[in-house]
C-alpha cells in the first residue's frame, strides 16, 4: 500500500488512476482549473490563485469524478510535492 502524507492527512494510492498538477485561475471573474502549460503560457492574462496536485481516483470509463486535491501556495511548493509522491512509485 502507498500512502502519501499530505497536508490534508493521509491519502492511499492503491486506486490512483491519474495524478497532476495544475493552477486554479481567476480570468474575469471566471475561476477555473487550468494545466501549468496553460499557466505558463497564460500567466500574464490571470490571476493566479493557487497550485494544485490533483489525485484522480476515478475508475476509467466512469462519469462521476473521484478526486483529492490539495493545495499549494507556490509552484515551487507544488513540483516538490509532486516529486516526493513519485518516489512512492520507483
Amino acid at each position: 500500500m502507498k500512502i502519501y502524507k499530505s497536508n490534508n492527512g493521509n491519502i492511499d494510492l492503491t486506486n490512483l488512476t491519474r495524478l497532476y498538477p495544475a493552477s486554479v485561475v481567476d480570468l474575469d471573474g471566471d475561476v477555473s482549473e487550468m494545466s501549468l502549460e496553460w499557466t505558463e503560457l497564460n500567466g500574464d492574462k490571470v490571476n493566479i490563485l493557487r497550485y494544485i496536485l490533483v489525485f484522480d481516483f476515478t475508475p476509467h470509463g466512469e462519469d462521476d469524478k473521484v478526486k483529492t486535491i490539495v493545495n499549494f501556495d507556490t509552484k515551487d511548493e507544488l513540483i516538490i510535492e509532486l516529486q516526493k509522491v513519485a518516489l512512492l512509485f520507483q
